[in-house]
């Protein structure tokens, strides 16, 4: 009697071996390296977020990063961008103790500074694969932040160490397609466009409908030259029947506030928590984010996880994106910023109803994608080859 299709045992191959089972990222030992402090920027919060999610796939994770309580060394100097963080020498002790402890397979260094280059020297020594993610254009930063003979100097350390971390990549990273040519020209030979985690908190707490008619919007992040703040407080200027509330810290904050002095409709909320953010977004109607340079863009995927649609510049790398495209405004340079904001305040209800469902719903469909996408590549990379 043959045998019935279900019994059939497809464990063995026409040669009559067994199947290799699939490799997963259950199997998957891996060690992040960053410059970053957990939270402080969009590279900081990205794998913080990430961390969240993807710790339940793999076998064992860890981030070398800075740590909060400890003093910054005499040798170090401040991020392209965020000179209330600096670039310091890691702890290597610490590090390597917990390195030794993890064996991680595979290691993925974040950022161009001492810890990424710290995870190349971990990875090379004990045999791990290794990957580069590339989140942050720092040399066009510096050309904004810093003089032409500190920008020689900074850029010329930023090109060399990205140039030596690509180079050694198995694969790079990009969360924005229009970096590929940049990372290709730095020595990349394989690149790979990753997509943006969220904070669990975002999808998890109930949505609240948006308000009927718009009568508050907001920001929040760095309060920097390139997020291009002073559009904002041009607007509120021009708008005083709106309410305008700017989340955040950063260099300008107090040029900003003395620019905005006596503008009653305008609040500057100073740095926010998770919780504080989410309780900004669910309060408001729209996302302002009119950056001069913006590689993704978080915080407008973040509101729009809470059913707000967002203003963007349309050179943001979230654009990039097609999936996210109904939930986002784009907003050209050559834009009045206060124009666009005009033209939208008399859309009926139902406009706002329909983006705030199509904005949720897109943002929680990345965020499956990319924590599905981030185990795949660790598994991809860290496979055993048979032969």
């Amino acid at each position: 009697m043959d045998t019935p299709p279900e019994e059939i045992d497809d464990s063995k191959l026409e040669t009559g071996q067994p199947k290799s089972p699939a490799f997963t990222a259950a199997q998957v030992r891996v060690a992040f390296f960053s410059d970053s402090l957990p939270e402080r920027n969009g590279t900081g919060a990205y794998y913080h977020d990430l961390i969240g999610q993807l710790t339940p796939h793999v076998d064992a994770l860890e981030i070398f990063q800075p740590l909060h309580d400890v003093r910054y060394p005499r040798l170090s100097i401040p991020m392209p961008g965020d000179p209330m963080q600096r670039l310091i020498t890691p702890n290597v002790f610490r590090i390597g103790r917990g390195y030794k402890i993890l064996k991680p397979q595979i290691v993925v260094a974040v950022t161009p500074g001492p810890f990424g280059l710290l995870g190349l020297y971990h990875a090379k020594r004990s045999g791990a694969k290794f990957i580069t993610a590339f989140h942050t254009d720092f040399e066009h930063l510096a050309r904004i932040y810093w003089n032409p003979v500190a920008r020689t100097i900074v850029n010329g350390y930023l090109r060399t160490a990205n140039k030596i971390l690509c180079q050694r990549s198995q694969t790079v990273l990009i969360n924005n397609s229009n970096l590929r040519d940049d990372v290709e020209k730095l020595g990349a030979t394989s690149v790979e466009v990753m997509g943006t985690p969220l904070q669990q908190a975002f999808l998890e707490q109930p949505v609240k409908p948006p308000p009927e008619q718009m009568t508050r919007i907001c920001f929040a992040g760095r309060l920097a030259p390139e997020k291009n703040i002073d559009r904002i407080v041009e607007a509120a200027r021009q708008l005083p029947e709106l309410e305008f509330i700017i989340g955040g810290d950063g260099p300008l904050r107090r040029q900003l506030e003395t620019s905005a002095r006596g503008l009653k409709n305008l609040r500057f909320n100073g740095w926010m928590t998770r919780q504080e953010l989410i309780d900004l977004f669910d309060s408001s109607s729209l996302l302002l984010l009119p950056s001069l340079i913006e590689t993704f863009g978080s915080v407008a995927l973040e509101a729009m996880a809470r059913g707000r649609p967002a203003l963007v510049s349309a050179n943001a790398g979230i654009h990039d994106w097609p999936l996210l495209k109904d939930g986002l405004i784009p907003l050209q340079q050559d834009e009045s910023l206060t124009d666009t904001i005009k033209k939208l305040l008399p859309l009926p209800a139902t406009y706002w109803q329909e983006k705030a469902h199509a904005a949720r719903k897109a943002a929680e469909q990345l965020n499956h994608e990319t924590i599905s996408q981030w185990a795949e590549i660790l598994a991809k990379y860290v496979k055993p080859t048979t032969g």
